[in-house]
Parts: C-alpha cells; sequence; structure tokens
C-alpha cells in the first residue's frame, strides 16, 4: 500500500521510541523496526538515527535509542498490544522499573490524542523530559505538535539536557528511511 494509499483510509500517524542495552543492541533496534513495518495495517515511513545514551535508573549499561514514525490503522490500545507483543518476541521479562532491557518499545505520540488510562497515557507521560526521546524524534519529526503542551518537538528539545547522549554509528534498516511500505 502506498502513502497515498494510507491517506485515503483513515490512517493515524503514531511515533514510537525503541530502546536497548543488552545484547547486541544496534542489530535488536534494526530487527525491532523490521517488527514494527509488518505489524497489521502499520508501516515505518521515518526511522531516526542510533543514539548513545546514559541509562536512567540503577547501574547498567548504556542505551542505544531510536525513534521511529509509523503510520497505522490500528487503535492506540491496539499498537500499544502489538508493541509489547515485539517486545516479548525480543525477550523483554519486565523485572524492574527503569532497569536494562533487550527491548524497549514506548507508544511516545499517536496523531494530536490525549489519552489517561490505567494501561496507556498518550503522550508519553515523561516524553518532554528525556533527551533520549526528544533527539531522535526531533530528527523524524521536528514540527509534531504535543497536544499536552501545544510546543513543537523542536521546541522540546531546546529545554532538556542532550549532555548523555550521542549519534551512534549508523546501522542500516533494511528499507530505506522516510519510503512508506508497499505492503496491503
Amino acid at each position: 500500500m502506498t502513502l497515498e494509499t494510507y491517506s485515503d483510509l483513515n490512517c493515524h500517524r503514531a511515533a514510537i521510541a525503541l530502546g536497548s542495552n543488552l545484547g547486541d543492541s544496534a542489530s535488536i533496534l534494526t530487527a525491532a523496526l523490521q517488527a514494527l513495518d509488518q505489524l497489521p495495517h502499520t508501516a515505518v515511513v521515518a526511522r531516526s538515527h542510533y543514539y548513545r545514551t546514559v541509562a536512567v535508573g540503577p547501574p547498567q549499561p548504556d542505551y542505544l535509542n531510536a525513534c521511529a514514525v509509523v503510520t497505522t490503522h490500528l487503535s492506540p490500545a491496539a499498537l500499544m498490544q502489538h508493541l509489547l507483543g515485539v517486545e516479548a518476541h525480543f525477550g523483554r521479562v519486565r523485572r524492574e522499573r527503569w532497569g536494562p532491557r533487550l527491548l524497549d518499545l514506548d507508544l511516545i505520540l499517536f496523531d494530536d490524542l490525549i489519552l489517561n488510562q490505567p494501561t496507556l497515557q498518550v503522550p508519553h507521560p515523561r516524553m518532554h523530559q528525556r533527551a533520549f526521546v526528544l533527539v531522535p524524534l526531533a530528527e523524524v519529526a521536528a514540527d509534531w505538535i504535543d497536544p499536552m503542551t501545544g510546543r513543537a518537538i523542536a521546541d522540546l528539545l531546546l529545554s532538556v539536557d542532550q549532555s548523555g547522549i550521542a549519534r551512534h554509528q549508523e546501522t542500516h534498516f533494511h528499507r530505506p528511511p522516510n519510503t512508506p511500505s508497499t505492503k496491503p
């Protein structure tokens, strides 16, 4: 399906943050991006470079982080369930808050929706405080307006400390970034 076909349907745009600090993180993020692109009625339309960031929480290895923008016909809850399934496929086990992980996928934004449910908050409640989300997100969606603050992602990025983040050596996603999927 082309991007034009998606726009003719009831399609949504979502931003997803990816992170990994166990195993071969670059390979895990690349495979996770491919898995996102294979989700039903969903296509990765843009993805950031990878960024090495200092971990938040207990002592642990640095993270590799990235962001992807997808188009989807899924609801926020259905998309989140698929994200949890992708995490589980990669061996994600939730042991401690902010602990090390093979893969972390967070639904950051979904159109201009504000959703506050016990199991899902959109926009992500700590997005505006985290350089490891805002730096890669600004790369692929700088003009996206955060519906909570009314500020563009690029503007939010100016408000956070970026000292613990650096662009990582590029690892290629098999489909060129910013290219629509051709799957049905």
